[in-house]
């Protein structure tokens, strides 16, 4: 396989678009993890002292029957129900204020996004290739290991943590209740604070790993970055061919202009450039319309019709048309060769209307030949030999 098929350039910002729309994002889970256990540990502790005493009350309250409970069964269910809406009153701000958590760290990392894309069937995943190269990918091999080390890890901890404990342990028999769930107690808030330890160190390396890896599917080849350009930007040779059809189509609807042109300027039959100039309004002369072969010809007959004088420059008209853009000015490179064939035209004109003498002969118009398109430069003398 060659270089440029290699997926070595990061992603564009189109292709992370449309994997965020698609809900390919970096998602860490030892962060929800850490956010999950650690509000919620900090929740219990704050609720736990108000919950136990009302489930301590509760309990004793439920645990006591009388001879006037047991003849009347309803007494019991509405005990069952007050229980569960104790429960429901301890309990279920925890249990809210732990999913509110989940998802404020989905928003904090930037895993987070609507799109209904992963619930549409997908074909491709009941593949066996595409589950096996899944299996090997380089996000499941991390997964595994990240797994199997965060497993010997929290295993170790544990033991060590259950190793000191032991003889505290069995102690707790012997102690008064009191006593022995405030020690209880105690030790669960240190394991648990070393549980966070261990999920806040992994979900330290995992984060920026997950971003890597994310980062890493979503590299694209030099054909991929080629063919986005083109579906975004379109196809040059198509885009080419639209701009000329719009050149062609405002050079024609351009023809309802030529009676307002003070001369038109052709090739002879090539091509035609229509110029107008006004010393009060314009600083340069424009070009009002322009064509070339039949368009030419439709230019040069309006022109007569309306009286519009028509001067033969090829020269002229070829670098006018090649490099003078439709109602803008004209180069100030041709502001020389153009004022010489108005100063003629202005000339006739008056001649004509009995306020001057004929003009002679048409001028022949100093164009740069290098704007000339049919010019071509002379081969150097060093080239010759």
């Amino acid at each position: 396989m060659s270089s440029s098929q290699d997926k070595n350039l990061p992603a564009t910002a189109h292709r992370l678009k449309k994997a965020r729309e698609e809900g390919q994002l970096p998602r860490s889970k030892e962060l929800s993890n850490l956010a999950v256990l650690g509000g919620g540990a900090v929740l219990l502790m704050l609720l736990l002292p108000m919950g136990f005493s009302r489930l301590q009350a509760a309990l004793a309250s439920q645990l006591r029957f009388d001879h006037g409970a047991l003849l009347q069964p309803q007494l019991l269910v509405e005990r069952l129900h007050d229980s569960l809406g104790l429960g429901l009153v301890v309990f279920l701000p925890l249990g809210v204020a732990t999913l509110a958590l989940a998802v404020f760290a989905a928003f904090a990392s930037g895993s987070w996004t609507l799109t209904t894309h992963t619930m549409a069937p997908d074909l491709t995943r009941l593949s066996p290739l595409a589950g096996l190269g899944r299996l090997f990918s380089k996000q499941q091999l991390f997964e595994t290991a990240k797994l199997a080390v965060m497993t010997v890890i929290v295993g170790f901890v544990g033991w060590k943590f259950l190793s000191s404990h032991i003889a505290g342990f069995a102690s707790l028999l012997l102690q008064p209740l009191e006593g022995g769930l405030g020690q209880l107690a105690q030790w669960m808030r240190t394991g648990v604070g070393i549980l966070l330890g261990v999920v806040t160190l992994f979900a330290l390396i995992d984060f920026p790993m997950q971003k890597f890896l994310h980062a890493q599917r979503l590299r694209m080849s030099r054909e991929e970055v080629k063919q986005e350009h083109k579906q975004n930007e379109g196809d040059p040779h198509v885009k080419g061919q639209r701009r000329r059809r719009q050149r062609e189509l405002a050079h024609r609807m351009s023809i309802g202009a030529v009676p307002k042109a003070d001369l038109v300027v052709m090739n002879p039959t090539h091509y035609a450039v229509a110029i107008q100039y006004d010393d009060a309004t314009m600083s340069a002369p424009r070009v009002i319309a322009k064509g070339a072969d039949l368009l030419a010809l439709r230019i040069r007959d309006v022109a007569k019709d309306h009286k519009v004088p028509v001067l033969q420059s090829p020269m002229l008209a070829r670098a006018l048309y090649a490099h003078a853009e439709l109602d803008q000015e004209i180069p100030s490179a041709l502001y020389t060769a153009v004022a010489q064939v108005l100063a003629y035209v202005y000339q006739l004109k008056a001649a004509l209307a009995g306020r001057g003498a004929m003009p002679g002969a048409a001028p022949d118009p100093q164009v740069p030949p290098e704007l000339d398109p049919h010019w071509k430069q002379p081969p150097t003398r060093g080239a010759a030999e």
